[in-house]
């Protein structure tokens, strides 16, 4: 356990850390790779690399695949329900004694503020606790076959499970898949993204301090097509589960195919938040502020178009760019408002769909340009953005940019803000802001999407299925729906009379 006052300073005295793992995760334990190549991370708030890890190959992937296998039938898929409880329980303690450590290394892989990294480790911690209440739960049914027959169903763990971990939120979207997969009794094999591969490595460590027999979660490290490929792809995988653009969950989706292997896909979205003429303005002002630039709008989620009634649209733009333009910027150790994006690549797209904006003659009423940390001069930064009355059919309504720009759609009425909300190729969350409660419901009736937030956007929590419909993907994470991703049902019928 190290404070993270002392990892900070650490860093701003070396420029890295000693204390980062290196080696995939594979049996048990930190292992040399079968090509001896390594790679660097880049912390984006500087723009500068701060350490090495390892660039794996098919042959580590094969390794680590073969382990969990092994590990799946030796010791995980029959070990007694409260025993596999009983180590995820022990995980989440041992997240939360780590959370200083774990926090800083996801800031200084991803750039997020310190604070945001603080809260996902908890929500990892809380992930953990909340399946191993689930362990010994998972029940099936009985049916009513009459006095000569009895048949009831029971779930099965499906095997050996791919994770393909983005990195936007690494810790977290790592225990929303681990956690389920190791509850209903299978094994993982993790392959973080090569922006963030931390996090995942040290929570593999953890697990298996916590007592996960090794082989049951193995992590190796390295680029998509020389790590992530090769997983996808492989025939001793029996589910994969992945979080990431629609064009790569496209290609998981074909490799799945090859074998007949279940998938969950997760691809992202272009969520809206609609506001109306009678909502809380206060509460709806910082219901679409958060949801649209914590993580720097990094977010599958993040409520990147702004539909809001014309009643109210003046004021209410008005006020959002003032509380915009007083957000601060900067390094995420240092807390700001809005830290920078993930890599430089990434920072190019955002600023590409801008000038296409600008040349169009969009109407961009604050932001809208690349920046760098005030502090330094440094990082990969892009200015809190709104564009104002975006078309419907405009690309800043229609693609996923994930940064810090929020399209502002102006809707007539109620019935014209639902036309707008799903009016676009993703189906992920929405947001509804209003006072009358009927219509809220009725909207989120109505709304196309996987999840609805009601007058807080990202309300709930794990306990609450997660997942897209249309080109956002298929399939549910979080809450018991997620736990049913990773488990094959069978039903039994016998004649006993």
């Amino acid at each position: 356990m190290t404070d993270a006052n002392n990892l900070i300073a650490e860093y701003r005295n070396t420029g890295t850390l000693g204390s980062l793992p290196m080696g995939h995760f594979i049996d048990g334990a930190f292992s040399e790779p079968v090509h001896n190549r390594t790679m660097e991370s880049f912390d984006p708030g500087t723009g500068v690399p701060f350490a090495r890890f390892t660039a794996g190959t098919k042959e580590d992937v094969d390794q680590a695949v073969a382990s969990s296998r092994l590990a799946f039938e030796a010791d995980w898929r029959d070990m007694a329900p409260v025993e596999r409880s009983r180590i995820l329980q022990r995980a989440a303690a041992l997240i939360l004694e780590n959370l200083d450590l774990l926090a800083v290394v996801e800031t200084l892989d991803s750039g997020k503020a310190l604070q945001e990294a603080m809260g996902d480790v908890r929500g990892a911690a809380r992930t953990f606790e909340y399946y191993a209440g689930a362990c010994d739960k998972l029940q099936g049914d009985s049916f009513p076959l009459g006095p000569d027959y009895i048949g009831y169903t029971i779930h099965e763990p499906v095997g050996v499970t791919a994770h393909i971990i983005p990195w936007n939120f690494p810790i977290s979207t790592a225990a929303r898949g681990f956690a389920p997969a190791l509850a209903a009794g299978c094994t993982v094999v993790a392959k973080p993204a090569e922006q963030t591969p931390y996090t995942a490595l040290i929570l593999a460590d953890l697990l298996h301090k916590a007592g996960l027999p090794a082989g049951v979660c193995n992590v190796v490290t390295g680029t998509g097509p020389e790590t992530g490929a090769p997983l996808t792809n492989h025939p001793g995988v029996d589910h994969i589960t992945f979080t990431g653009s629609v064009q790569t969950g496209r290609a998981v989706m074909k490799a799945a195919a090859e074998d007949i292997t279940r998938v969950v896909l997760e691809l992202g979205g272009k969520s809206p938040v609609v506001v109306l003429g009678d909502c809380d303005k206060e509460q709806a002002l910082a219901g679409v502020l958060g949801a649209i630039y914590e993580n720097a709008g990094q977010i599958c989620s993040a409520g990147s178009r702004l539909v809001v009634e014309k009643s109210i649209h003046d004021e209410f733009v008005d006020e959002l760019v003032a509380r915009t333009r007083a957000l601060n910027l900067g390094h995420g150790l240092a807390n700001p408002d809005v830290g920078p994006v993930n890599s430089s690549e990434h920072l190019a797209k955002i600023a590409g769909f801008l000038d296409r904006a600008r040349s169009r003659g969009a109407e961009i009423v604050t932001g809208g340009s690349v920046t760098e940390d005030p502090a330094t001069g440094q990082g990969w930064f892009f200015e809190p953005t709104i564009v104002n009355s975006v078309a419907a059919d405009d690309e800043l309504a229609q693609e996923e940019i994930f940064g810090p720009v929020l399209a502002v759609q102006v809707a007539d009425d109620a019935d014209h803000a639902l036309a707008l909300a799903n009016d676009c190729q993703y189906g992920l969350v929405a947001g509804i802001y209003t006072s009358n409660f009927a219509k809220a419901h009725q909207l989120a009736r109505k709304i196309d999407a996987g999840q609805i937030y009601i007058n807080e956007y990202f309300a709930g929590g794990i306990e609450v299925p997660f997942g897209g419909n249309k080109k956002s993907g298929f399939g549910r994470e979080k809450g018991l729906e997620g736990l049913a991703s990773y488990c094959k049902t069978k039903s039994i019928a016998a004649r006993i009379g």
